[in-house]
Parts: structure tokens; sequence; C-alpha cells
């Protein structure tokens, strides 16, 4: 199984921790034991459930845009951005059992990488837009389109694996957030020919097409 670039920090340290409390368990007696019997079960639980999460599976890209993060759609809906004008926003929101691996959703350059401190809010409600986020603006080949990486309550981290000026193929790795959150995509009304997905749809970063573009 691959594992997401960072995710072994996190898993390596449990893996230890949990090595050592399984330790103390064969070398302890009476009660004592028992506690160590019962953190060493939790600790190997929170180990395993951190693989899960930090899993990064290969995935083949799919046709006209993508979706950039794994998860369930949460919103589809018209706005005007500051950034891009008049576009489609669609939402998806991570569970912490998602691959939480977020991919280009075409080729494109890197415009603007910017991180906005925030709160922690959950991700799923309208007052996360004052959570900690970092925002992509990616010049496509087919016009501007902007990604905002969100935290959540758990989410304490957003880690992107790009800079500003990177060019990028369709598909590619951007980031991991970790432990749960959002990602929002805004895409130009012009570019779309048609959305092919709809609210309570589960997406796939990379490989599932969120959008069908003119030309």
């Amino acid at each position: 199984m691959n594992i997401a670039r960072g995710g072994f920090a996190w898993i390596i340290p449990s893996y230890l921790i949990t090595i050592l409390v399984i330790t103390l368990f064969f070398l302890s007696q009476g009660v004592i034991r028992s506690v160590f019997l019962a953190c060493s079960i939790l600790l190997i639980l929170l180990s395993s459930l951190l693989v899960i999460f930090f899993r990064d599976p290969q995935r083949s890209i799919g046709s006209d845009l993508v979706a950039v993060a794994d998860g369930k759609i949460r919103e589809i809906a018209s706005t005007l951005d500051e950034d891009i004008g008049e576009c489609v926003k669609i939402s998806t929101f991570m569970n912490i059992h998602n691959v939480h691996v977020n991919r280009m959703p075409l080729d494109g350059t890197i415009q603007e990488l910017i991180h906005h401190p925030g709160a922690h809010l959950p991700a799923y409600t309208k007052e996360s837009e004052r959570n900690e986020r970092v925002v992509v603006v990616i010049q496509s080949p087919s016009g501007l389109i902007k990604v905002v990486l969100i935290a959540g309550t758990i989410a304490r981290r957003i880690v992107p694996y790009i800079s500003k000026a990177d060019s990028l193929k369709k598909g590619q790795k951007i980031g991991v957030i970790r432990l749960g959150s959002r990602v929002d995509i805004y895409i130009p009304s012009t570019m779309i020919k048609h959305v092919p997905v709809a609210v309570g749809d589960r997406k796939k970063a990379g490989e599932d097409t969120l959008a069908v573009l003119n030309g």
C-alpha cells in the first residue's frame, strides 16, 4: 500500500509507541498489566486507522475536468468569485475514511498559492468559510480555475506538495489535508458544457469527471 507524503511522520511514532506499550504489558503484572493491555488495543486500532487514512492508491486519470478530492459532493452552485468571475462552485466533503490526497483537476500552471490561517469549524457548515485554507489558482489551457483546500474540525494541517509557478498534469498530486476536510473548486461558467454530477454523489480524485468542458 502506498502512503501519502507526510504520512509516515504520523504512522511511525504511533507504531513505536504501540510497541513500547505492548512491551510494558508483557513486563507488568496485576492491574497495571490490564491497563497496558487496554492501551495496547487502542493504540493498535489508532495506528491501523492512520495507515488507512494516509493511504495513497494509484488512480486511472479520467476525462475532462476531474475531481480534486475523494468524498461526497455537498454543494453545486452558480456564484460570482472575486478571482474567477461567473462560475460554478462544486464542494466535496472528505470524511476521515476517504483518501485525503488531492489532485490537479486539469493540466495547468500554479498562478497563486496562498495560505489563510483561520478557525477549525466543521467543514460541512457555511461558517467553515472562516477556516484555515489554502487557495490554489490554476491557469489551465481552458482558462483560470480555483481550488480551495479547507481544514475542518479534526483536520489541523493542510500540506501542499506544490509551489507557485509549478506546471502540473491533470491527476498529479497537489497536497493532503490531514484527518477530514473540504475542497471547493470554482470553474468559469463559460468553460462548462455539462456538469455530470449531483449533490450526494461520491467521487474519486483524479479519476471521476466533475465537469465536461466546451471544445
